[in-house]
C-alpha cells in the first residue's frame, strides 16, 4: 500500500514536471513570436522611410540636415540588436520623423502632394501596428518572466533554460515626448 501511494506521488511530480517545463518553452516561444512580429512591422516602417525621404527631397532642398537625420537614424535602427538597443534607436528615428513631418507642413506643395499623403499615411499605420506589437511583446515577456519566478515552477526553469526577457522600454525622457505632428495636412480655416 505504502509503494503505490510513493508511485502516485511519483507520476504527480513527473507530470507537474512536464507540465510546468512544457508551459515555460510555450512562454519563451510565444515572445520570441512577439518579437518577431515587431521586427515584421519595424522592417515596414524602415521600407517606407527611404520612399517618404525621396518624395520629399526635391521640395525640402533646403532642409537637406532633416533629411540626412531621418537617414541616419534609420541606419541606426536597421542595425540594432537586441530590445534596449532597438527601442533606443527606433525612439531616435521617431523622433526625426516628427522633426520631418513639422518641417513638411512648411512646404505646401507638400501638403497637397497624394504621394506624400499616402505615404504619410502608410507611416501612421505602420506606426500603430508597431505600437500593438510592443504591447504584446511585453505582455507576453512579463508573463514569462512572472512565470519564471513563480514557485515551484522556479524549480523547473534551469531545465527549461529559462532566462527572463527584456522587455521593451523608453529609458531616455526626450524619447517618450510625442512629437506634435498633424498627419491630416488640413489647417482650419478662420
Amino acid at each position: 500500500m505504502g509503494g503505490l501511494i510513493l508511485l502516485v506521488l511519483a507520476v504527480v511530480v513527473v507530470l507537474w514536471v512536464i507540465g510546468a517545463y512544457n508551459g515555460l518553452i510555450s512562454l519563451k516561444n510565444q515572445v520570441v513570436n512577439a518579437w518577431k512580429q515587431i521586427d515584421v512591422q519595424l522592417k515596414r516602417r524602415h521600407d517606407l522611410i527611404p520612399n517618404l525621404v525621396n518624395t520629399v527631397k526635391g521640395a525640402m532642398e533646403f532642409e537637406r540636415g532633416t533629411l540626412e537625420a531621418v537617414i541616419a537614424a534609420r541606419n541606426k535602427a536597421v542595425s540594432a540588436q537586441g530590445v534596449a538597443a532597438t527601442a533606443k534607436a527606433e525612439g531616435e528615428l521617431s523622433q526625426a520623423l516628427g522633426r520631418l513631418f513639422a518641417l513638411s507642413e512648411n512646404y505646401p506643395e507638400l501638403k497637397s502632394s497624394s504621394n506624400v499623403l499616402q505615404l504619410q499615411e502608410e507611416l501612421t499605420s505602420t506606426e500603430n501596428k508597431i505600437g500593438f506589437a510592443r504591447q504584446l511583446y511585453n505582455d507576453v515577456a512579463t508573463q514569462y518572466n512572472t512565470k519564471q519566478m513563480q514557485f515551484p515552477t522556479s524549480l523547473v526553469a534551469g531545465l527549461a533554460k529559462a532566462s527572463p526577457a527584456e522587455l521593451w522600454e523608453i529609458e531616455d525622457a526626450a524619447e517618450r515626448a510625442v512629437p506634435n505632428v498633424d498627419l491630416s495636412m488640413n489647417k482650419p480655416t478662420a
